[in-house]
């Protein structure tokens, strides 16, 4: 059985409330292949040297990082959207992750906005690494629907060198992932991998509780010989324990794995 090549990584956000070292802590247990730092509030997850310090003692790789580009994250890393970019570019190339996560801006960020996807493609023509533009959804209240991000939600209605598809979102959206996944490519080159009803809320499930196509995804990534990183970014607040929250964890890992091998066994 062929080993598929892409790497899968557990995002930081997965153990939130827990801390960023806690998911270096997990990764290691369960034998993730690296970890996802999303940039937030969380001190540890803006210092450079305490997440090298974190990834040498657990021996686990940072394989990404996710720029500060949520609403709680307004003021994170400076208010100036673009210096938030090449702030998380140099943490990226200081940490060895080949990926940058970005989100497209607030329809309110009118300047950045504007100036984003010419931005992002000047800035990926400075570094090795990828700035992969990640697929949002209308934000979404009663019967009414609202268009919060510019250019677009859907980042392949313009045109950026590489994309990440995110599965809670597109069950978010309400959209075809598999339609997606085909306008995306081969500019396909970073996935967050999670699970949706379809509510209308991002919900982030573990793979497999939901009603998105996860492993139709990942057994399709691995036919065309994906090499970008699968993350696990899922929702476990809930968790009523450590234990629960792990277990949860586990279970995400074990089916990505699966359905990854499932595809290089076809083959």
């Amino acid at each position: 059985m062929r080993v598929p090549d892409a790497k899968v990584a557990l995002s930081t956000a997965s153990v939130y409330p827990e801390s960023t070292a806690t998911a270096f802590e997990i990764a290691a247990r369960l034998g993730y292949d690296g970890v996802e730092v999303m940039v937030w509030t969380d001190p540890v997850s803006q210092d450079i040297e305490a997440l090298r310090r974190l990834s040498d003692y657990h021996a686990v790789p940072i394989l990404a990082v996710h720029a500060p580009c949520l609403l709680i994250t307004q003021r994170v890393w400076s208010t100036d959207p673009w210096v938030k970019l090449q702030r998380a570019q140099a943490a990226a190339e200081k940490l060895g992750a080949s990926t940058v996560v970005v989100h497209p801006p607030f329809r309110w960020q009118r300047s950045y906005a504007r100036e984003f996807v010419a931005g992002i493609w000047r800035m990926a023509n400075e570094t090795d690494v990828r700035f992969a533009v990640e697929n949002m959804y209308p934000w979404r209240y009663r019967d009414r629907e609202m268009l919060a991000y510019a250019p677009d939600w859907d980042p392949t209605t313009d045109d950026y060198r590489h994309f990440t598809i995110d599965l809670s979102h597109t069950a978010t959206a309400r959209t075809e992932t598999l339609e997606m996944l085909d306008r995306m490519g081969d500019r396909l080159g970073h996935v967050h991998l999670a699970d949706g009803s379809g509510s209308g809320k991002d919900e982030h499930l573990v793979p497999g509780r939901g009603k998105q196509p996860c492993a139709e995804v990942l057994e399709g990534l691995a036919s065309r010989g994906f090499d970008g990183h699968v993350v696990i970014e899922v929702n476990t607040r809930r968790a009523m324990s450590a234990a629960e929250r792990e277990a949860d964890l586990a279970e995400a890992l074990a089916f990505t794995r699966l359905h990854l091998a499932a595809a290089a066994r076809v083959r």
